[in-house]
């Protein structure tokens, strides 16, 4: 039995590594279109498309409603390829963040978001606690910080923007410990489904890859230095 114990969580361990490894590509595509974007000037270009981040942002929604409505229907290797899509779709908007803010600001930022998302997920894979009782409120909260995300499109809300990024830190972070404890749900519900843990795994890597840029964003607002 402690055998059998022990193998299923090496199998579990390689699973979770992969999983994280997608989300990984995922971010290093993103940093890499940004990247490329802002250095060889190609931004300017992009975004002086009539409507494009319209475009944009009907794309990206797109690629995220997809993969969640037919996660279990399509082939692995066309989630992988949505996956990526959306990464690079993803990388074109976040070129913009390389001449709004400066470059010390963007690399302090990332490297806090890297430690609190390595804290939160390591509590998610270890903790025995079943972080599925906080779905709701983790609902909840995504659901404010969308109706006070349309609102500052309209509305100056001044100090309450501050507000408004502590709260997304706070989500996203318990976001990433919950989502990263559902790798082992899906491991547990789709063991002997190959194809079905493939599709699970992609899946998870876009859930934990949404947190981390989410993260990633919040913290930026809260801390960043714009160039101006």
């Amino acid at each position: 039995m402690w055998e059998n114990d022990l193998e299923l969580q090496e199998s579990l361990s390689s699973y979770t590594v992969k999983t994280f490894t997608w989300m990984f590509l995922g971010l290093l595509a993103t940093f890499a279109v940004a990247a490329g974007g802002y250095i060889t000037g190609a931004l300017v270009y992009v975004f002086m498309i009539p409507y494009f981040h319209i475009i944009l942002l009907v794309a990206e929604l797109a690629v995220v409603l997809i993969l969640s409505a037919r996660i279990q229907h399509m082939q692995p290797v066309t989630a992988r390829v949505l996956f990526f899509v959306y990464a690079v779709l993803n990388g074109i908007v976040f070129s913009a963040y390389f001449v709004i803010f400066s470059m010390t600001s963007l690399m302090l930022v990332f490297a806090m978001t890297a430690v609190y998302f390595g804290g939160m997920a390591l509590y998610g894979y270890f903790t025995k606690t079943d972080l599925s009782r906080l779905r709701p409120i983790l609902i909840g909260g995504l659901i404010f910080l969308i109706i006070f995300g349309i609102l500052s499109l309209f509305l100056p809300l001044g100090m309450m923007d501050r507000v408004i990024c502590l709260v997304g830190i706070a989500v996203f972070m318990a976001f990433t410990a919950y989502d990263t404890q559902k790798i082992r749900a899906y491991y547990q519900t789709y063991q002997g489904d190959q194809a079905m843990l493939e599709r699970a795994s992609i899946f998870s890597a876009l859930q934990l890859y949404l947190d981390f840029i989410n993260l990633f964003l919040y913290l930026l607002r809260f801390l960043g230095k714009s160039k101006r």
